[in-house]
């Protein structure tokens, strides 16, 4: 059984503040792909460059790794990889587990990223007993009912939910129940998890909302620059009170009446 359940990174114990735990991935990346350059160091500025921070932000994360670099010469790219891949727990085999085996899940189980960072999928569920049996990715789905068997017989601590909102959080729960303690949601909506128990939530939909709110900035920005007006959001205008103005009526001014 892998022992993955029992083993949590060493960035807790070590005091590194989330906000730097949260750059490693994007540090991790920069530096793989210069790796599979051969590329032997690289400067702050550079690698800063390359992972879209700035350069005293990333000096000041590597600090709470033990790592300075060399002044003149930059920083060994393989050791930061195996570095940072040792800090955030990818030297070890994490088993995760995939609930909701629709598209999403579907297309999760079949990328072929997981493995070369440390993550292997271990097992596939689904609550559709036509599903069950069924490979994908060369990984026969099984049904919820044994939920609880898979993920022991497994040593699955990270879960991941791709199933509808509505039965997200009953799936969390078992999850949860069955021990375990970190959990990506693809599902949108939030889930209510103990302590002890991580939750990362990746919502589509948000991320595409903000992607068409800074469109719509660079519309206007551009707009701007043109002297032209910017295009008008296609919104309802909200309805407009005229302003009350007396009549004449048989007994005398009347106020007129106000549209709604």
């Amino acid at each position: 059984m892998a022992t993955g359940r029992t083993h949590r990174p060493a960035t807790r114990s070590r005091g590194i503040p989330e906000a730097t735990v949260a750059r490693l991935p994007l540090y991790l990346r920069a530096l793989t792909a210069l790796s599979e350059r051969s590329v032997p160091t690289v400067s702050s500025e550079e690698l800063a460059a390359a992972a879209g921070v700035n350069s005293a932000k990333l000096r000041k994360d590597f600090s709470y790794l033990g790592s300075y670099g060399t002044r003149g010469v930059g920083y060994d790219v393989e050791y930061l990889v195996y570095q940072i891949s040792r800090e955030l727990g990818l030297t070890q085999d994490w088993p995760v587990a995939i609930v909701g085996i629709g598209n999403l899940g579907a297309a999760l189980a079949n990328y072929g990223g997981f493995a070369s960072r440390g993550f292997r999928v271990a097992a596939l569920i689904d609550a559709d007993p036509a599903m069950a049996g069924t490979p994908v990715a060369g990984i026969p789905v099984q049904h919820t009912d044994d939920l609880d068997r898979i993920i022991s017989d497994n040593g699955v601590s990270i879960g991941v939910i791709t199933t509808p909102p509505g039965a997200a959080q009953q799936v969390c729960d078992r999850l949860v129940a069955a021990g375990v303690t970190s959990i990506l949601n693809f599902a949108p909506t939030v889930l209510s998890v103990p302590d002890g128990v991580d939750v990362r939530k990746v919502d589509l939909s948000i991320e595409l909302q903000i992607l068409a709110f800074h469109e719509q900035r660079k519309a206007g920005e551009e707009a701007a620059a043109d002297g032209t007006a910017a295009p008008a959001a296609d919104e309802p205008a909200p309805p407009v009170r005229a302003t009350p103005t007396n009549r004449k009526g048989p007994e005398g001014d009347m106020p007129a009446v106000m549209p709604a």
